[in-house]
Order: structure tokens, then sequence, then C-alpha cells
């Protein structure tokens, strides 16, 4: 006999079986979202950031009527403009077509140099390029550091476990004399000089995790073929070094200054100052015997053209500066970093991130983005980290013995941070 209350359902043996099967399902289902969720929480923060979805700043799926784009399996890059988390400060990115380029300058072209070769083939895949040298007003952001962090340090909060955590960076060290750094210019527009690769390379880490967006510098590869888009002339407008004068701030314009971005004719890229103003740093090392000579003849990847860094210096920058001379800024010309630019630094060991003497006072970055950007942690940090023992070991030195220098930990979270520690010291 059944209950006159119970469900005719609950009361047929099929249908009661058929109920607990769907509840079964359910709680494994449940159950397996929970095990998703665990798993993604123990991912590195940058596979996680994958899994999200979330707008990427300048890719559109519809292709713009108007102005500049790149069509992509992924979508139309477009250029775009970011704010810095945390400030009003904004940087602008341009898109750069995938494509081939010959890299290095033919045996021909005047005033070549024997480090300019041999010539070769790269296949270079679509990113976003600065628009602009990193300026001042972008740079003394992640310069202000070095004093939040150890704000944070005397407060015991946001600390620092261990000086190797992934999420940490170093800040530079307050510059115990101004005068050589800004010698040649300090206002917000002028492009920011006189940092070293390795903190060129941590600006683009703290970028990098305060936005979410994976920047970088760029190889030279991508700068060079960035650079000359698509020409094969000394110079992008040709071989007449006398047009230099209104691409260039250099040696015969400069007034021994550094000038505001973007104030002479960008590159057939939209691109200003590759050539002058500040010497650019990439990610390669140097080799004064030129590039490798296996890939003489050959067509590589970008990423297999990338040299990378054995030793501290020297390393490659390009475009030349303001107070170089005008082959200097030339589209294949490289400048190699040198020990001596360091040479008025009166501290041991003297700073991993800043330059005291000439060329070492003309050096400056552009940053960049790949379309595909590496989503593992592990590859993604040698891209901002220097991979060199001498190099942490004088940086570490340099912020726990001397107390010169800083490092802290970066994330999205960090802008609120330092707002809180603003409004308790008011």
């Amino acid at each position: 006999m059944h209950d006159k209350n119970m469900s005719p359902l609950l009361a047929n043996p099929v249908c009661l079986l058929f109920i607990v099967l769907i509840l079964m399902s359910t709680i494994i289902d449940l159950t397996a979202q929970e095990s998703k969720i665990e798993s993604a929480s123990n991912l590195p923060t940058a596979i996680v950031e994958q899994i999200e979805t979330r707008e990427r700043p300048g890719l559109v799926t519809e292709q713009p009527h108007s102005g500049t784009f790149v069509k992509t399996e992924l979508g139309y890059m477009v250029p775009y403009k970011a704010k810095i988390p945390g400030s009003e400060v904004e940087f602008e990115m341009v898109p750069i077509a995938g494509g081939k380029f010959r890299m290095g300058s033919p045996n021909a072209e005047s005033d070549r140099r024997t480090d300019e070769g041999p010539q070769f083939e790269v296949l270079v895949e679509p990113f976003w390029m600065g628009k602009h040298e990193v300026t001042w007003s972008e740079y003394k952001l992640y310069m202000n550091l070095d004093r939040v962090f150890k704000a944070f340090q005397s407060k015991g909060i946001r600390s620092v476990e261990e000086f190797s955590n992934v999420d940490a960076i170093t800040a530079p060290s307050s510059l115990y004399d101004p005068s050589f750094t800004y010698e040649a210019g300090d206002e917000p527009r002028q492009p920011a000089a006189t940092m070293s690769q390795y903190a060129a390379k941590q600006y683009t880490k703290w970028l990098s995790l305060l936005s979410r967006d994976f920047y970088r510098l760029p190889t030279e590869a991508e700068w060079d073929y960035a650079c000359r888009a698509e020409t094969v002339a000394a110079w992008y407008f040709g071989d007449d070094p006398k047009q230099l004068k209104e691409h260039a701030w250099y040696i015969e314009n400069s007034d021994e200054l550094r000038h505001e971005v973007g104030q002479l004719k960008a590159n057939p890229w939209g691109l200003y100052d590759m050539y002058g103003n500040v010497a650019e740093w990439v990610l390669d090392g140097y080799d004064e015997n030129g590039y490798d000579r296996n890939l003489q003849g050959k067509s590589v990847t970008a990423t297999q053209a990338f040299a990378k860094p054995k030793k501290v210096f020297p390393g490659v920058l390009r475009g030349g500066s303001w107070e170089l001379e005008a082959e200097d800024c030339r589209s294949a010309a490289r400048l190699p970093s040198d020990n001596e630019w360091r040479d008025e630094d009166p501290n041991y060991p003297q700073s991993p991130w800043w330059f005291t003497t000439s060329p070492g006072l003309g050096t400056g970055f552009r940053i960049m983005r790949p379309l595909n950007p590496p989503t593992a942690r592990i590859e993604q940090e040698t891209f901002w980290e220097p991979g060199i023992e001498r190099l942490l070991k004088d940086a570490k030195n340099r912020i726990l013995d001397n107390g010169r220098g800083a490092f802290g930990l970066v994330d999205p979270g960090l802008p609120d941070a330092i707002q809180q520690l603003k409004d308790e010291d008011r």
C-alpha cells in the first residue's frame, strides 16, 4: 500500500532510480567543477589569466572602417592607449604585422661595420610596439617603488620572504646624484634614460604584473624589423643622411639634450624616434664578430635569431642617441653596452640599474607586446629576469647589504596598497 501523500513518481521504483541517478550525476559534476577551480588556483598567475575571459587591448573582432589595423587569426590588431594602473599616465601601442625581412646590412652600405653581418632572413610574428620611447612620466612611477617597497617593509605589509619570488621585482635605487641622469633633460614627455638593460627588463615585468598584459623588450630582430618597416636602405627614409634631421634628434640637432617624444617624423609604420633621442635596449647580448655565422643564408624565426645574453656586458642597443653621429643611427647600426658606462659610480658593487657615463647617458627603451604571448610563467620570466648570476648577486647585495634599491611584490592590488599608504601618511 502506498502513502496517500507520496508523489506518484516516488512511488514508482523505476522513476525513483532515475531521480537518484540524476542527483548522483549532479554531485559528480559539482565535485569536478570544484576540482577545476582548485587546480586553477594552483596554476601560475599567467595561466590562470588565460582561463579567465578578459578583453585584450588592441584586439577587435570586426574590421575597422578606417585607421591602421592588422588582420590576424585572432582578430584585428589596432592601435591602443593604456593607462598605467594607479595613475593617469598613458602610453600608446601600434600594431606591427608579421612578415619576413633581411637582418643586418649589405656589404655595400656606407659606414657599414663588420658587426652588422652576415645578413640572414628572419620571420617575425605580429606584435604591438610602443609608439614612443618610454618617457620619464612612465618610468618615474617605477622608480618611486624604491620608496614604496621600503615603506611596506617598515610596516610589515606585502612582505617578500624570498628574493627570488616570481611575483617580485627590484626597484632601482634612488639617485644619489641626479645630475648624471637628468643632465640632458627630465621633463615628463622626454624619454627616460641612463637605465641598464636589467632595469628596463624589470620595468616590463612591473608593467606586466600590474596590468595583466604581457610586455617585454623587443628582440634585436623584432626591433630591426619594426624600424625598417619593409625598407632596405640605410634609414627607412633612404640613404641621404641630410634627411635625418627631420626624423631624429642626434648630435647635429639635439643641442646635447633629449627632446620630447613624437616631435619629428614617424617611420612608415607610425613609430616615432626610432633613430636618435635615446638608444634603445633590446633583449640580445652582443658579439663583436656580428651575428651567428650559422644563420647566414638561412631563414629563421625571431626566436631562433635571438642571442641570449651570457654575461652582463655587452648588451645591444639600437637606433643611436642624441649624442651620436648620423651613421650610428642607421637601421642596422648596433651599440654595445660597456661596464665603463658606470665609471663615475662610487658605490660597490656598482649599480645594476643606472649608468653615469656617456654613451650610457643616452640609453633608453620602448616596450613591445606579442600577439601570442607565452602563457607559462617560467617562459615569461626569461624575458624579464637577467638569468645572469653575477647581476642577480649584485642587485641582492645592493638591496640587502647596502640598502640601495628595494624589492617587493607586484600584482593588480599594488595601486590600492600604495594609495592606502599615502592615506595613512596624511
